[in-house]
C-alpha cells in the first residue's frame, strides 16, 4: 500500500536505533501487512534494551501504557526502533519507543508506531528489586 507523501518524515537525528530489522513474508497478517503482534514483540525487545542498561540487569515488562499503530509496516521495510527512558521509579523504568520504516527505492521514511512501556527490575529470584543496586 503506497503511503501518501504527506506522511513522510525523517529518522531522528543524533540518535541511534536500539534495534533494526527487516520483516519477512512469514510475518504478514491475512491482509498482507506485517502482523501487529510481530511489531509489538519487536517494540518490547527494543524497549527492554535501555531498561536493562538502566537497571544494570534483568527486567520484565509489567505494562504497555500506550501503543499506537500509525501506518502499516510492509514486507521488505527496514524498520528502526528508537527507545528512550522517560521515567525511573524505585523498581520501575518507563520507556518510550518510536518506530520508523524506510521503504521503497528512495527509502522513504514513515513513522509507523509509537509506544510507552513500563518494565520492573528483577533479581535472580524474579522478584522486584531497586533499579539502582545498593553499593556494598
Amino acid at each position: 500500500m503506497p503511503v501518501p507523501e504527506t506522511d513522510a518524515t525523517t529518522l531522528p537525528e543524533g540518535r541511534a536505533p536500539v534495534l533494526r530489522v527487516v520483516p519477512m513474508p512469514s510475518d504478514v497478517n491475512p491482509a498482507g501487512d506485517i502482523f501487529g503482534g510481530w511489531i509489538m514483540a519487536q517494540v518490547d525487545i527494543a524497549g527492554s534494551i535501555p531498561a536493562m542498561r538502566e537497571a544494570q540487569g534483568r527486567v520484565t515488562t509489567v505494562a504497555v501504557n500506550s501503543f499506537v499503530f500509525k501506518q502499516p509496516v510492509l514486507v521488505g521495510d527496514l524498520v528502526s526502533f528508537y527507545a528512550e527512558v522517560v521515567r525511573i521509579g524505585r523498581t520501575s523504568i518507563t520507556v518510550e519507543v518510536e518506530v520508523y520504516a524506510e521503504r521503497g527505492l528512495k527509502w522513504q521514511v514513515v513513522k509507523v508506531t509509537e509506544a510507552t512501556l513500563t518494565y520492573v527490575a528483577v533479581g535472580e529470584d524474579r522478584k522486584p528489586r531497586p533499579v539502582k543496586p545498593e553499593l556494598s
